[in-house]
């Protein structure tokens, strides 16, 4: 008998799915025995700068941190919550991670690698097309955030931050937001207390 945490995470998993392409019992079956599930601890790092991996990552519950360590100072990327997909660079480029990924929170993610995909899609090759399109809207996705990124000031970063992802604003450390949005803490005080300060006007 399984847990109902696991049950109940099977669900959030096929529900995300099906915005895709519907599955029949048979296929979510198969989703099943992969056996893809872990239940992560916050501080957990799941790759280490010059480590390889084949391992990618689909968060279901919680939240997860790609930073760089640069001079002994982490510089943060990107954070991943709920539904949101990570493959590392690695995987693609077969050198070892440039950075590091670690658990911001307790998480719960699905963890694959190229073996099982292949294997899945073997089976069934519909799961193929299914994660061709997740990946080409994931890379679709990060190209926007990034060109917003990289040609916006740190105050039209913040306010974009408050706009699409407000729930990391509670969920990270001040001192990892401001490095991702390339700033000292310091500044994010002052930035959050202008912003707080033009809303009264």
């Amino acid at each position: 008998m399984e847990a109902p945490e696991q049950i109940n995470m099977y669900e959030v998993l096929f529900n995300f799915l099906s915005k895709y392409m519907s599955l029949s019992e048979e296929e979510k079956n198969e989703i099943i025995s992969l056996d893809i599930f872990r239940s992560v601890k916050k501080g957990t790092i799941l790759l280490k700068e010059g480590q390889q991996s084949k391992d990618s990552y689909f968060v279901l519950q919680g939240c997860i941190r790609t930073y760089y360590v640069i001079d002994g100072e982490e510089k943060t990327t990107a954070f991943y919550t709920e539904m949101d997909v990570l493959t590392p660079h690695c995987i693609i480029t077969k050198a070892p991670s440039e950075y590091y990924i670690s658990c911001l929170e307790d998480s719960i993610l699905t963890v694959s690698n190229s073996d099982m995909e292949a294997d899945a899609n073997r089976r069934f090759p519909r799961f193929e097309t299914l994660c061709r399109m997740l990946s080409e809207e994931r890379l679709t996705l990060q190209q926007i955030d990034f060109d917003q990124f990289r040609t916006s000031s740190p105050e039209q970063r913040y306010l974009n931050l408050i706009q699409k992802r407000p729930d990391l604003l509670q969920r990270v450390p001040q001192h990892q937001l401001a490095s991702y949005l390339g700033i000292k803490p310091q500044s994010l005080s002052r930035l959050r207390a202008r912003i707080l300060e033009n809303s009264k006007a």
